[in-house]
């Protein structure tokens, strides 16, 4: 039998990533995938719906300035599919050319991968033949599926997952979104900027993105609602079944009452579940947790040679912390001691409209966990680049600790390009270190950063603009015991 340093199952981010690790430690590595390299990341999940999500935007923008201007669908599939196109090709060749060096350290098979002992794992074909290879590693990145209720018939024609979205042939003229949570909320945004669909969004709690702060979420729903879309707040689903090619959903409210919708289509959005099936986990003793997902210890199984990363773990699922795991996991296997992954600084883009970009601590869960802070808010309307692009909805958000330190706890930034803002911050946390240097700095001028520099400086006592004087627009209050006070000094 062959045998390798590392025998890497499933080849989508995470998998990908931690194979490319272990050929920098010059270690002979398998890459097993069982259908295509890249896995949801690039087919179902984030590339799709985001290629998407970019060409909503625009159509968005356009439609602001040319009312009733209208797109094909047919122009929009063809431009997901070549972005598709664009990274499944990059990734195969990059991995047909390492195959072709000199020196031999990786290798790839498709088909189907299963543990048999903790150092040995089958690999059965699509022509049925079997092949056994030994490891001294193995690290599982099966990743994630939809997750499905059992009452419900999904068939990914008239009721899609997110895997199912790609099926559609033509714009629907209305459709319903099971699930507002992110991804949910992502599609409600998606089909409602494109403005060819009518969107009703089912939100059992209160409000959308219940696990987010109330002021984030009410800016999201603000727009989704502009754009036409519905929200069925404090609405629990009784039933929803394909009748005569169309939806039919019966929602019933907490007072009670009831009603019954149809619709072309449903996208059902209640999370994900891991891939763990048929892994052969059960022959070794690999440890599952309550969620059913595989059980681990900075990326290490309860079995030491064996370990997992990505959506499998449905730790965090996203891309960037799947891919950091995975590598990770391979410099523990084989490089020098580190100190383990921390997920208190994790980085996210919600593709909303308009964008949600978060890091560290909400306000909700430091309220919940009683931490006294305090915070600073400044609209986007003072904000030079949010003016000249005419998009001045959103809101920069900092958390700081309730002491003259000021470390900051997390921050929120909604609005356009709110991704590019919240990076340094991050860093910030993950150091913990003080704000004055950020403070300091000499930030672009016009950029939405900037926008991050007058929050410190509020902060610190010295914005240009003074929250005593724009207290519509600059917020500063102290939140203790459950307790928020409105302050105009923060010294």
């Amino acid at each position: 039998m062959e045998h390798y340093d590392l025998v890497v199952i499933g080849g989508g981010p995470s998998g990908y990533a931690g194979a490319m690790r272990a050929i920098d430690f010059g270690k002979k590595v398998l890459l097993v995938e069982k259908k295509r390299i890249g896995g949801a990341g690039v087919y179902d999940g984030v590339l799709t719906s985001k290629t998407l999500w970019e060409q909503a935007l625009k159509v968005a923008s356009i439609r602001e300035m040319i009312p009733g201007y209208e797109v094909k669908f047919d122009d929009i599939a063809r431009i997901v599919n070549e972005a598709v196109f664009e990274r499944k090709t990059q990734m195969t060749v990059h991995l047909q050319l390492l195959q072709k060096l000199p020196k031999k350290l990786f290798f790839y098979e498709k088909g189907r991968a299963q543990v048999i002992d903790k150092q040995t794992v089958e690999i059965k074909k699509d022509d049925g033949s079997v092949k056994r290879v030994t490891a001294e590693n193995i690290l599982i990145a099966t990743g994630s599926r939809p997750r499905t209720p059992a009452n419900i018939t999904v068939d990914e024609k008239v009721i899609v997952t997110s895997d199912g979205i790609r099926n559609f042939t033509e714009w629907p003229e209305s459709m319903v979104v099971l699930g507002a949570g992110v991804i949910g909320c992502e599609f409600a945004t998606i089909f409602s900027a494109f403005g060819k669909t009518k969107v009703y969004l089912i939100d059992k709690a209160d409000r959308i993105l219940p696990f987010e702060d109330e002021d984030v979420a009410n800016v999201v729903k603000n727009n989704l609602e502009a754009h036409g879309a519905h929200v069925h707040h404090g609405a629990s689903l009784k039933r929803m079944e394909i009748r005569n090619g169309k939806v039919e959903y019966e929602l019933e409210y907490k007072n009670g009452q009831t009603e019954i919708l149809t619709v072309d289509k449903a996208l059902v959005s209640i999370g994900r579940c891991a891939n763990v099936e048929h892994l052969g986990l059960e022959n070794v003793g690999v440890k599952l947790n309550e969620r059913g997902s595989v059980w681990d210890d900075d990326t290490q199984t309860n079995v030491s040679n064996i370990y997992v990363a990505g959506d499998v773990t449905t730790e965090v699922a996203l891309v960037n912390v799947g891919e950091r795991e995975a590598r990770h996991a391979v410099v523990r296997m084989f490089g020098p001691t580190v100190k383990p992954l921390s997920y208190k600084n994790i980085s996210t883009i919600m593709f909303l409209n308009p964008e949600v970009a978060a890091v560290g601590m909400s306000e909700l869960e430091c309220r919940t966990k009683g931490i006294a802070h305090k915070v600073v808010k400044l609209d986007y309307t003072t904000n030079a680049r949010a003016i000249a692009m005419r998009k001045t909805k959103g809101f920069f958000k900092i958390i700081v600790t309730n002491d003259n330190g000021m470390r900051i706890l997390g921050m929120r930034v909604v609005g356009e390009h709110a991704s590019s803002a919240i990076q340094g911050v991050a860093y910030l946390i993950y150091t913990n270190q003080g704000i004055r240097e950020l403070a300091d700095m000499m930030h672009p001028h016009p950029s939405i950063i900037e926008g991050v520099q007058e929050c410190l400086r509020m902060l610190l006592n010295k914005s240009i603009y003074k929250p005593y004087v724009f207290k519509d627009r600059l917020k500063c209050y102290v939140c203790e015991n459950g307790v928020c006070t409105p302050i105009e000094s923060l010294h």
